[in-house]
């Protein structure tokens, strides 16, 4: 198991100045895993539609908003696992697997992710409250994915729909593969409610 003295020594060590030390830390990011978040794939469901869906890139903290995968000791401090990274920073890897999970669905004539597409009927704003590890008192640790997405009317910015998806989990580990798997299964089955509940309004 990794020690977290490791972790904030890895924080620590972002705060030196100097250029030797911006190289260094940048070839050390060069050689760390790399994971990256799948879609989930949805049969058709039926019913079709030729609106169209804008997916903006969702907003989310400081903390959330990198490429490091987070874990917390307590409410006020913010490491990142050492030996890994995502992909792509959280809110483009979720605003991705958003896209390809909707449009696996078949059911909205576009779906896309910037305003470059056609005129969107409608537009999904999502919000990014949790996507990380924290350690608990007891020194176990929870894996926890909480997002809140609105469905937007484009022609007058009417809210048609809100809510909050959110879900966690103990872990038996803080290693990047348990973290990033546990990670993952939760946002699978977030999406699995969280795609059907969009889909009512843009179909």
């Amino acid at each position: 198991m990794m020690i977290l003295s490791r972790r904030i020594f890895a924080l620590g060590f972002l705060a030196l100045p100097g250029c030797t030390t911006l190289g260094v830390l940048n070839d050390a990011l060069s050689h760390l895993d790399t994971y990256e978040l799948q879609p989930v794939a949805f049969t058709d469901q039926g019913r079709r539609s030729s609106r169209s869906l804008l997916v903006l890139m969702p907003t989310a903290p400081a903390a959330i908003s990198t490429d490091r995968i987070l874990i917390r000791q307590d409410p006020l401090s913010v490491a990142y696992l050492p030996d890994a990274r995502w992909s792509d920073q959280v809110p483009q890897m979720l605003q991705s697997v958003l896209v390809r999970s909707l449009a696996s669905a078949g059911q909205v004539g576009f779906i896309g992710a910037q305003r470059a597409g056609p005129v969107p009927d409608r537009v999904l704003l999502t919000r990014i409250d949790a996507f990380g590890v924290d350690q608990q008192p007891d020194g176990s640790f929870l894996a926890r994915v909480s997002f809140e997405l609105t469905v937007l009317r484009d022609r007058d910015q009417r809210v048609l729909g809100t809510r909050r998806f959110a879900h966690s989990q103990t872990i038996p580990d803080d290693q990047s593969r348990t973290i990033v798997t546990a990670l993952q299964g939760q946002l699978d089955g977030l999406l699995s409610t969280a795609v059907p509940w969009v889909l009512e309004f843009a179909v």
